[in-house]
């Protein structure tokens, strides 16, 4: 597999440290609101990443953390005048609702920074004690400029950053470019004893801990979306890097943004959009496919429009699943001299699929071969009368393929009752006697029910509309 590494903008050969075991680390999100659809995507993108992993022999110990501690969260407690830890339990909650709707499988570990307060408050001493970072008016700073390498992520010049750099207001820093790791609490904050006063981790050491803490020193692949290049991964790196003494991450990944309407959302301007909001009107499952269809590091557009093609595109493969579980129950032979031709067929999608997803996660034109293994068998099964053994392997293959890229989650047992299974064998008969106004009076009666026939070589399929 090829993987796009943003540290070094080119593709390379992805090479585990441990041939054992892939380490990734997944920024998770602040929770003070409920997850957006820039949220979603690396949450849906590397998802898949981690499926795919799986699925080529990895043993993946992947990490997500919440951020559960953070300005925005003690603002909305104050609005809502109740304890920050009812907002992030709330929200982490929510969180759970969406991801879990979106098909995304629980990490290994999922840290919060609250839980992991004596880790940060270790490394921030360690930086201390090698003098890469120093305590100052109840805060405790990173040197930034002491940390050679800063800027290698997002490759930009020390001097540009520094151009761009202030001291805020109530800030006693040494260098603008540098950056809080401990924030002294202020009158009414939640806080926590530490060598340099009460206060709370700064947002960037919390993942630097959690790394270190539950995957080590050195990881394989961080990964998050574009917007946390510069300043958050860059300063993850400077931390880790001087409290550690070795390379932080071999590899890093970075999922591109998200427009509305051809319009880069935002809430000034007013195109934001929740998960929930879109998936009370469309389900989660057209939110996932919509997030995976293009390239991971491609900007994508939202749009109604867009939105509507996606479900269209699963009702396709919906159709073909549900046909091959019909064609399975109505194969006549198990076996016959065709199959070995047609399963050969068949598993060229499997190399197309993969070939595509060894090309940094192509997911795009992993969906390309997915669609054309929905076509081979519209053609090459649904329509002829196959052997049962075909059918079972082109069912095989359809569910690990969409596994990997999890979708086609929501499949019902479709299980008609006794009424309908009753008027269909009645249409049945009545076609063989060539009754077509009782058939086609059947046919409407079920089509006003929600209950729509399609007649096939195998026999009648059906789905709820």
């Amino acid at each position: 597999m090829r993987i796009f590494n943003t540290m070094t903008r080119c593709k390379e050969d992805f090479v585990p440290t441990d041939k054992n075991e892939v380490k990734i680390y997944a920024c998770g999100p602040t929770v003070y609101n409920y997850i957006h659809i820039g949220n979603a995507r690396p949450l849906c993108v590397f998802d898949v990443l981690r499926r795919y992993m799986e699925y080529r022999g990895y043993n993946v110990k992947f990490v997500q953390n919440f951020t559960d501690i953070d300005d925005k969260i003690i603002n909305r407690a104050n609005e809502e005048g109740i304890p920050f830890e009812e907002v992030s339990k709330k929200y982490i909650s929510e969180f759970w609702t969406d991801a879990h709707g979106l098909n995304f499988k629980d990490a290994t570990v999922h840290p919060k920074a609250t839980e992991n307060i004596d880790e940060i408050i270790d490394i921030i001493g360690t930086l201390v004690d090698k003098g890469y970072a120093y305590p100052a008016g109840g805060d405790v700073y990173f040197r930034t400029l002491k940390f050679k390498e800063y800027g290698k992520l997002s490759h930009q010049p020390i001097e540009d950053l520094e151009s761009g750099a202030r001291i805020a207001v109530g800030e006693d820093k040494e260098n603008p470019l540098d950056f809080a790791l401990w924030k002294g609490a202020k009158e009414g904050e939640p806080y926590w004893d530490s060598p340099w006063g009460k206060g709370r981790p700064g947002w960037h050491i919390e993942c630097s801990a959690m790394n270190r803490k539950y995957l080590g020193k050195t990881i394989d692949i961080h990964c998050g979306g574009q917007d946390l290049i510069f300043p958050h991964h860059e300063n993850e790196i400077a931390q880790s890097e001087c409290a550690n003494g070795c390379t932080f991450a071999k590899y890093w990944m970075h999922n591109g943004y998200i427009n509305v309407d051809n319009v880069k959302m935002s809430k000034s301007l007013g195109n934001f959009k929740t998960v929930r909001e879109i998936a009370d009107v469309y389900g989660y499952e057209v939110i996932r496919f919509f997030l995976i269809s293009s390239h991971y590091r491609s900007p994508i557009n939202y749009s109604l429009d867009i939105i509507e093609q996606c479900k269209s595109a699963l009702e396709r493969l919906y159709t073909c699943r549900e046909s091959l579980d019909f064609a399975i129950k109505n194969a006549e032979n198990e076996v016959s001299d065709d199959d070995d031709m047609l399963i050969s067929v068949l598993s060229r999608r499997r190399k197309q699929f993969v070939d595509a997803m060894d090309d940094d996660l192509n997911t795009a034109d992993g969906i390309a071969a997915l669609f054309d293994l929905t076509k081979d068998i519209n053609t090459k099964i649904l329509d002829k009368n196959v052997s049962k053994k075909v059918c079972k392997y082109a069912c095989a293959l359809y569910d690990e393929l969409c596994d990997v890229l999890g979708i086609l989650y929501n499949r019902k047992n479709n299980n008609l009752d006794s009424e309908i299974e009753s008027l269909i064998e009645q249409r049945r008969l009545a076609r063989i006697n060539r009754d077509w106004a009782t058939a086609d009076k059947i046919r409407d009666d079920l089509k006003a029910r929600g209950i729509i026939l399609k007649d096939t070589p195998q026999g009648v399929t059906w789905s709820k509309e």
